[in-house]
């Protein structure tokens, strides 16, 4: 403020976080998101002098500050301040800095398990996805550096093609985004960003290795960013990452075949001045997996004595070696994008994507035949995207634009079996608009959206050409706000359509599913999933204390899941479990917890919870594959620094999960009972001149307890990982 007179279009540049805003007409900014932690804060206008100031961020914070007028002559200022950040009033979870060391060597969806109401849906331990509120897969739509990531994710055993070491922020949003991002955001959606491309001159980069005792397994990754000095505004980044593991243990036995490899690359270079901003990214994914060997048995007889054993009858020794049944996965993204400002208020922005995706999995088959994948899928994603965001002086801001997305997924010949799903072409036209007024402590934000897919499938099934032409469209519209009721409490209720059309593996998988061992039946009668979800979150924050609790009601009509058949599927290969897709009303409830309390300076205790419910409302019955009741609480103590040495954190916690009693009339197995685990952290950092070195030290499963966790698709055949000891280095230069 100047003569306590509001001052608009100042820049507020927080270091820690490395995050900025703008002053609106009134001289107000908000910045959300942010962790509790010790933050410098930067204030420029032209004209006045420069403001630094050291805050505390604990909770919510309202600030006021004055700045001083002064006469200076500039050459030219140039603010490079092209906000990436998710900006909506949804209720969000927010991983950076460090806690997000303190992930570095786990999985996406190992990770965003520290998130309340986000659990995974496993087949074994190495293929994990993100399940949001009690949905997954198609449902929860994943953004790889701005890019909807597109490849064979309908499958339980089919995990993002993603590497987290690339993350430097991870964003899930809780709510239905289908607005804003497309029809398949109906369970939310996940933001993995890496960090900006400099603007200017210097150098900086990061390695990081990370070992673990089960799988007696290795993980590494690099970056390296840089600003050029000759062309201000030109950056680089590039980024790469392996991991290599050997087969796991239970507390009693060892996991046979359930190795892992994988290799990740990434590069970007960008161009940005005060009118246009331009980006290249190439990213390259690859993975080898090993299936667990037991989950193939080759008669009936052995599949029902391997379930009711609850454990492989064979006796496996350690290796590294990856043999069949295995699969491999290759993703490439290359995406260009760039953006110009009309005028202040006005900016157009532009986004092409391209991606490949290549599925193989491997099944047991005999002779030369066992050298060939069982399943060769190819598909082929192109996407565009763009829009038009503006800010008026009048307190309204907001974007319109459209969005085109077109695949191509082929069945490479040559794998010597009847394909799972069928060689489609799919096109994905959308149109959106979202306004958002600001005043004073209140947001209020809407939308509405437009899209129309076209489906076209064939194949050949007994020397017969079988195809289909199909057509999906449907508007989806949200209203969403928040309201700070105090400087400690806030409020944000978001309610929100949504839609997804039907999977080609749910209208039309006809076969063996070699990588789940299964045999899934298709449906082509399936029509649209239409879903109204209400999301309200209370939070609570102040110096020592921070509560979140959110709760939430999802209505889903047509609602598409797969369920085990009371029967088996018995061939030359083996003898299988049968899945088929069916469609029924639903309704999801549910409530997330997240407690922090600081009782002593040193001290911290917090608590993460979640509960859902899922019924099926045409039978009055439930759904398989719902999350059972959790909650994870634990102890942290914080050591001061001393010298050279940052702050040091050590924590104990137990997560409880209960047994899941609400289960479908049929399963192949009854649900396992409720588990207890203790898990440890520590983590310290040390600084060298400009230089940050952060060791970690981390045990999974301390008392190595043996459980089965319902979401995982193999607990019919084998128990959960035992113990699991990380250590982890960090090195920032």
């Amino acid at each position: 403020m100047e003569n306590n007179e509001p001052i608009e279009g100042a820049l507020v540049w927080l270091f820690e976080h490395e995050i900025s805003a703008v002053t609106d007409v009134q001289g107000n900014f908000r910045i959300g998101g942010l962790c509790a932690k010790k933050d410098r804060v930067k204030i420029q206008y032209i004209g006045h002098q420069e403001h630094l100031e050291q805050i505390e961020i604990n909770g919510n914070l309202s600030l006021t500050f004055r700045l001083q007028a002064e006469d200076i002559d500039l050459e030219g200022v140039d603010i490079h301040g092209h906000q990436e950040a998710l900006m909506t009033a949804n209720t969000l979870g927010i991983f950076r800095g460090d806690e997000l060391k303190a992930s570095r060597g786990e999985s996406l969806g190992e990770t965003l398990r520290r998130i309340p109401g986000v659990t995974s849906y496993s087949t074994g331990f190495t293929i994990q996805k993100p399940v949001i509120h009690g949905l997954h897969s198609n449902r929860i739509l994943i953004l790889n550096n701005g890019v909807r990531l597109e490849g064979q994710q309908w499958g339980a055993e089919h995990a993002p093609e993603i590497d987290p070491f690339l993350a430097k922020e991870i964003t899930v949003v809780k709510g239905a985004e289908s607005v804003r991002f497309g029809p398949d955001a109906m369970g939310g959606v996940i933001l993995v960003n890496p960090a900006p491309l400099p603007v200017s001159a210097g150098q900086k980069g990061e390695v990081d290795l990370v070992g673990f005792s089960n799988g007696r397994g290795l993980a590494t990754a690099a970056y390296i960013s840089g600003g050029s000095e000759k062309i201000r505004g030109l950056g680089y980044r590039v980024q790469g990452s392996g991991r290599v593991a050997g087969n796991l243990h239970t507390p009693e036995y060892m996991l046979d075949n359930t190795g892992i490899r994988e290799l990740n690359f990434s590069g970007a270079v960008g161009y940005s001045n005060d009118r246009l901003g331009t980006e290249a990214y190439v990213s390259h994914f690859q993975t080898n997996i090993g299936i667990l060997a037991d989950a193939h048995t080759g008669n009936l007889s052995d599949l029902e004595s391997i379930i009711e054993n609850g454990r492989p009858f064979r006796e496996a020794d350690f290796t590294y070696s990856i043999r069949n049944p295995q699969q491999n996965v290759s993703h490439q993204i290359l995406k260009l994008k760039g953006h110009f400002h009309l005028s202040p208020a006005a900016k157009i922005n532009v986004q092409y994507a391209f991606q490949r995706n290549n599925r193989q999995e491997f099944d047991r088959r005999r002779g030369e035949r066992n050298e060939r994948p069982s399943l060769d899928l190819e598909l082929f994603t192109n996407t565009l995207d763009a829009f038009i965001s503006h800010q008026t002086r009048k307190n309204w801001s907001g974007s319109a634009g459209f969005q085109v997305i077109q695949q191509a997924n082929s069945n490479i010949p040559g794998t010597g079996v009847v394909p799972l799903i069928p060689n489609y072409d799919m096109v994905n036209l959308g149109a959106f608009a979202i306004q958002k007024f600001t005043k004073g402590p209140l947001e209020i934000e809407g939308g509405l959206r437009y899209d129309r897919r076209w489906l076209e499938t064939a194949r050949i099934v007994r020397g017969e050409l079988q195809e289909s032409d199909l057509r999906f469209e449907n508007f989806s519209a949200f209203l969403g706000g928040l309201y700070a009721l105090s400087r400690n409490i806030t409020f944000n209720s978001n309610l929100a359509s949504a839609w997804r059309a039907p999977n080609v593996n749910e209208l039309f998988s006809q076969g063996l599913h070699h990588g789940l061992a299964a045999v899934e039946i298709g449906n082509p009668d399936l029509v649209s999933e239409k879903s109204l979800k209400w999301i309200n979150t209370l939070q609570y924050t102040d110096k020592n204390l921070v509560v979140e609790l959110t709760g939430y009601a999802q209505q889903i009509r047509d609602y598409i899941y797969l369920s085990p058949k009371d029967e088996q599927f018995v061939s030359l290969r083996g003898t299988f479990n049968v899945f088929e897709y069916l469609q029924a009303d639903a309704r999801f409830l549910g409530t997330d917890l997240n407690l922090n309390w600081t009782f002593m300076p040193k001290w911290e205790v917090f608590t993460r919870g979640s509960i859902v419910r899922a019924k099926n409302l045409e039978s009055d019955t439930y759904f398989p594959f719902i999350p059972s009741d959790r909650i994870e609480s634990g102890l942290g103590f914080l050591l001061p620094q001393h010298k050279r040495r940052k702050e040091s954190r050590i924590s104990i916690s137990n997560l409880l999960v209960a047994e899941q009693t609400r289960v479908p009339d049929f399963d192949f197995a009854p649900a396992p009972p409720a588990y207890s685990l203790w898990n440890i952290a520590a983590q310290t950092g040390f600084q060298a001149g400009k230089n940050n070195l952060t060791l970690g030290l981390q045990v999974n499963n301390l008392f190595d307890v043996s459980y089965r966790d319902y979401m995982n698709r193999f607990r019919y055949f084998s128990h959960e990982i035992g113990r699991n000891v990380l250590l982890k280095i960090n090195f920032e230069f």
